[in-house]
């Protein structure tokens, strides 16, 4: 149907241009001297405003586009008749698209379409003036009028040709354009028929009807240039950028399938384009494309497209895919490079198995990312009297027998599993995915087997036998070290128990008594159930002497294995996977409680709670925080980061700092002088308060100490960040730090970390002091 309706079309517009422009030549020749110059100037000016198009939706190439070349007909009313300027405008269109897109089809259609439009202009003028409006409104409504005819004509044929585009939801027109586009045509338009009527605003007088339409046509050409000037430095904004991401993207890829879609994607950035693909064959009429070689010997095309009304691809769009191109091309060549060489450097040049390297990368990478229910085991193996046969048979035949036992390992597994060569004589596997140990048994089993065949070497026949320890892992090892040592113990109990005179094949596979620790499940459980408990430990103030912040902090003893330091769970809680949950469940516990504490207290306005900077990012906890932030407006939210992970904090990281404390959520590095501490991390990221380490103050006698205190303290000052010193044990310690100028402090001279309860009773019966009685407090803070 749509094919139909475009041949139609293309018969309708290519008869338009046969009646209108012989006619519009006819009628100029027959007085050339009075009309000749302001048709040529009428032609150029109508050429400007068809490549001065205006987009009236919101999606770049996924909405249409409109010209208003209506704008120097206005111009040509007292110089030329109505038939005649219709004949002018569609020459000036049809000339300056078959020299921009040299494409006949485009340029008869974009003609004829706007010679519709014009037909219209020149009927609803004719109505209006019949009826007694006025000639400016009839003017500003006529221009009007043609550019909803031509949008509507431009909508049903984007809509019959195109096929359906993603929009975001977004409409195909918008209206606020639209509206602008109306306006803007409107007064231009009325504002050229007034010029055109009275003489344009320029001194001088005596000029001709001709003078005066040519001068209102360079009017309306000069804003036709401004335009096309604007968006033609958009483009090239928009080429750079693309080129700049596009870079960026193709040199992080991994993955020829993820270079060619990274390269699209820059491409349509940077040419601007609905479709770009990368395809075999090159670029039909109307597509731009270049070759890009991915692989050696296969060339492909990189072709972009877009809606032919868009108007034609130019020489710089081509450049711009050539550059990407390349760039894809170097991605991809430094990527076979650099996995060549990863490739060597990771594999066992004799049997073409992962080296001992290889194997410990893929066997953390393989615990540290399965599944709660997801075992695994690693099989150790040694070959038996492999040194006699080297010396029997000689090194050749040794290096062959490990070739084709290193082939039968391979071949004896699953696809899924990590074979690899990582000693003289010994291999390892990585069975993975398992649901059981006997399933583990029945492979190794199986291992034995293939590799006890009989092996001809030259002349000889040789049987290997394997000595195979399991070790087998039901659940993520905190070290998986361990795992590899228990296999390897056990493999060495089979050769012992051979020395010791047991049978030939009895014994060869030894199972380890290696477990996971209880530990992870325990820990695994607290997570899961919200059952890890805080205590609270004060921040004071000492200027006033009263406490106005705490600190949340774990602390977990559990029945079966005693008191869990919090570095244990939390590093056990990231091997699990948990470390986020687990902040989570400590953020909300402690606001929770800062709110509890308000009320007994209301001098209690923030608590802090310790957090890594990678944590910070919108998909992990970032909005999570804003989120509870907001949840609580009268407590200050206070985010502890430890000085190593900020260290190499990413510029996103930075971003979302600095967005978390315009939110009102308070940022302080944690643990500043404490070992491998860097003034860098004073500056790697803003924040608002720096803790410092009690290794800083545990000898305040020492100047030095001092010195450093009352530095950080001054430079403090200068960046707008308060400083809150720990470890502060006793009374002398509060005071020397107070003559110093610090004004906060934290530590067991002030109370020892406590339950919710203890602290809500403490602020109960003392309020917000600093320092309890002497008696109250050995009572109520002394640790039991």
């Amino acid at each position: 149907m749509s094919g139909v309706l475009q041949r139609v079309s293309f018969g309708v517009f290519t008869a338009m241009l046969l009646v209108f422009v012989p006619g519009a030549v006819a009628t100029v020749l027959a007085d050339p001297g009075t009309r000749i110059a302001a048709a040529v100037t009428g032609i150029v000016c109508v050429a400007a405003l068809e490549l001065a198009w205006i987009r009236v939706g919101s999606v770049p190439h996924r909405t249409p586009t409109i010209s208003v070349p209506v704008l120097a007909v206005p111009a040509l009313v007292p110089v030329l008749p109505s038939p005649a300027i219709i004949g002018v405008v569609m020459l000036g269109i049809l000339v300056v698209l078959l020299v921009e897109s040299r494409r006949i089809g485009v340029s008869v259609y974009s003609a004829g379409l706007v010679g519709i439009g014009c037909t219209i202009y020149f009927c609803i003028d004719w109505l209006l003036d019949r009826v007694g409006v006025a000639a400016l409104p009839t003017v500003a409504a006529a221009s009007v009028g043609y550019v909803l005819v031509v949008l509507a004509l431009e909508i049903i044929r984007v809509r019959l040709t195109n096929a359906p585009a993603d929009r975001g939801g977004r409409p195909l027109v918008s209206p606020l354009r639209l509206g602008a586009l109306l306006v803007t045509v409107a007064a231009l338009t009325a504002f050229s028929a007034r010029w055109a009527e009275i003489g344009l605003p320029t001194p001088g007088e005596g000029r001709t009807s001709i003078q005066t339409a040519v001068g209102t046509l360079m009017g309306s050409f000069a804003v036709a240039l401004i335009a096309i000037v604007l968006r033609t430095v958009w483009d090239m904004r928009r080429r750079l950028n693309g080129l700049v991401v596009g870079s960026r993207a193709l040199s992080t890829t991994r993955s020829i399938d993820n270079v060619a879609e990274a390269l699209c994607d820059a491409a349509a950035t940077a040419v601007g384009v609905q479709s770009i693909v990368v395809q075999d064959g090159p670029a039909e009429g109307g597509a731009v494309g270049v070759p890009v070689m991915f692989v050696p010997g296969e060339p492909r095309f990189l072709v972009a497209r877009r809606d032919p009304m868009d108007g034609s691809f130019s020489g710089v769009d081509r450049r711009a895919l050539q550059a990407l191109a390349a760039t894809a091309e170097l991605a991809v060549q430094a990527r076979q490079n650099v996995a060549g060489l990863t490739m060597k450097a990771n594999t066992d040049p004799l049997t073409g198995l992962p080296n001992y390297g290889a194997f410990q990368e893929a066997l953390d990478t393989i615990n540290s990312t399965r599944s709660d229910a997801e075992a695994i085991a690693v099989l150790f193996m040694d070959v038996d009297g492999f040194k006699r046969l080297n010396d029997t048979y000689g090194h050749q035949t040794g290096d062959e027998v490990l070739r084709v036992l290193g082939q039968r390992l391979r071949q004896s597994v699953r696809p899924h599993d990590v074979v690899a060569r990582v000693g003289g004589d010994e291999f390892v596997i990585i069975l993975t995915r398992l649901a059981s140990l006997a399933e583990a048994k029945s492979v190794a089993e199986r291992v034995l087997a293939a590799s006890a065949l009989p092996l001809a070497v030259g002349a000889d026949t040789i049987s290997p036998r394997l000595s195979i320890g399991l070790a087998y892992s039901v659940s993520i090892e905190t070290d998986v070290a361990s795992l590899v040592h228990d296999a390897d113990h056990s493999m060495l109990m089979v050769k012992k128990s051979r020395r010791r005179g047991s049978a030939d094949g009895e014994a060869s596979i030894n199972v380890s008594g290696h477990s996971s620790s209880q530990f992870n499940d325990t820990i695994a459980r607290a997570i899961d159930e919200n059952r890890l408990p805080l205590a609270y430990q004060p921040i004071v103030s000492l200027v006033t002497g009263r406490i106005w912040a705490f600190e949340a902090l774990l602390r977990y003893v559990d029945p079966e294995l005693g008191a869990i330091s919090p570095p244990s769970l939390v590093e056990k809680a990231k091997s699990l996977g948990r470390f986020d949950k687990l902040t989570r469940q400590i953020a909300e516990t402690a606001m929770a409680a800062a709110a509890e504490f308000r009320l007994v207290e209301p001098g209690i306005v923030c608590m802090t709670v310790n957090v890594e900077a990678g944590q910070l990012a919108p998909d992990r906890l970032g909005l999570f925080v804003e989120d509870l932030n907001n949840r609580y407006p009268e407590i200050s939210l206070c985010l502890e980061l430890n000085e190593r992970s900020v260290v190499r904090v990413s510029a996103e990281i930075r971003e979302q700092v600095n967005r978390l404390r315009d939110l009102g959520v308070l940022i302080a590095l944690d643990d500043y002088g404490s070992e491998d501490s860097s003034v860098d991390s004073l500056v790697r990221v803003a924040m608002d308060i720096l803790k410092i380490d009690r290794s800083l103050v545990d000898d305040l006698a020492d100047i030095r100490q001092r010195e450093v205190l009352t530095a950080l303290q001054s430079f403090g000052d200068k960046l707008e960040y308060s400083m809150i010193v720990e470890g502060v044990e006793n009374e002398l310690m509060a005071q020397q730090l107070a003559q110093l100028g610090i004004r906060s402090a934290q530590g067991f001279h002030f109370g020892v970390p406590q339950g919710f309860a203890e602290t809500a009773d403490r602020l109960d019966e003392f309020g917000a002091k600093a320092v309890l009685p002497t008696q109250s407090a050995h009572a109520r803070v002394a640790p039991s």
